[in-house]
């Protein structure tokens, strides 16, 4: 999951406490309803996610999510959970057009053209099965993929 063509789209680092607070923990996706935490995990890639989407029903509207990486396959499920805006050390460009198109914020350190997979050789997986989806067609992709059961 490394990147391509780095663009850093914001002067700066991310300068918030609670997202320094999460790079230096174990955590890699923390879900936020004002200044509570609602839900953490340690696992990788979209499995925290999916694990909330599947888990954690009525959504909370309007939640603070952090993330490790936040390509298009992420931002098309933030949608679902009805975030509001997302803090990332990366993120795609395909994920900013999503974000903004959903209308939630986002703040990424470095904003990359796409998600590699993890030999750096190709687009992740998860961003390319996300190209041209909602996030219902996605999530839906998604789930089959990873044999209908929505755990990862």
């Amino acid at each position: 999951m490394l990147k391509s063509s780095i663009r850093n789209k914001m002067p700066g680092k991310i300068r918030s406490q609670r997202f320094r607070e999460f790079l230096e923990s174990a955590d890699t996706f923390r879900v936020y309803k004002g200044r509570k935490l609602v839900f953490a995990s340690r696992k990788d890639k979209l499995a925290p996610m999916v694990d909330y989407i599947n888990d954690c029903k009525p959504y909370i509207e309007g939640v603070t999510v952090y993330d490790r990486i936040v390509g298009n396959a992420a931002a098309l499920l933030l949608k679902t959970i009805l975030c509001r805006v997302v803090y990332s050390e990366l993120g795609s460009e395909n994920a900013v057009r999503s974000l903004e198109a959903a209308g939630i914020s986002h703040r990424f350190n470095t904003t990359v053209d796409c998600i590699m997979n993890d030999s750096g050789q190709d687009m992740c997986p998860m961003e390319r099965l996300s190209l041209g989806k909602t996030p219902n067609q996605f999530y839906r992709a998604l789930k089959e993929r990873m044999g209908g059961g929505g755990k990862r």
